[in-house]
């Protein structure tokens, strides 16, 4: 049973949990850019090259197309694909960084609202303490 208490202590702390909402919002927030990579930027990206952006490719070799159109042993490089990842990814890095800049001021003004309290010095209650003991 300890080793159960040990493990209940240790995905009770606040972090862990803290992590795993993270996660979740994380893959939640990354299926919406995908979405607007997908149904927004690509399209438009696609205007310039007249295609649908991810299907943008470089044929190294040519396929054969059978009776039903399928086209079998192309070799070709997806670098549509590939681009619209990386903006997915660009978006993704940019969007968690602003998320922790604005994290990092908010802590930067919670740790300069206490102010030390006004009062007597640390010298001056010794000089008072050091009066008192010569009465």
């Amino acid at each position: 049973m300890g080793m159960f208490k040990e493990f209940k202590d240790f995905a009770m702390k606040g972090n862990l949990v803290d992590i795993a909402v993270g996660f979740v919002m994380g893959a939640a927030f990354k299926q919406v850019v995908t979405s607007f990579t997908g149904g927004i930027v690509s399209p438009l990206i696609g205007l310039i090259f007249k295609a649908d952006f991810k299907d943008v490719k470089y044929i190294i070799k040519e396929g054969v197309a059978d009776e039903a159109g399928k086209v079998t042993g192309e070799v070709a490089i997806m670098y549509g694909e590939f681009l619209t990842h990386v903006i997915d990814f660009i978006i993704v890095a940019f969007v968690m960084f602003m998320v922790v800049k604005a994290v990092n001021t908010m802590k930067k003004k919670e740790e300069a609202a206490p102010e030390a309290p006004k009062g007597p010095s640390q010298e001056e209650l010794l000089t008072e303490i050091r009066d008192l003991l010569k009465k």
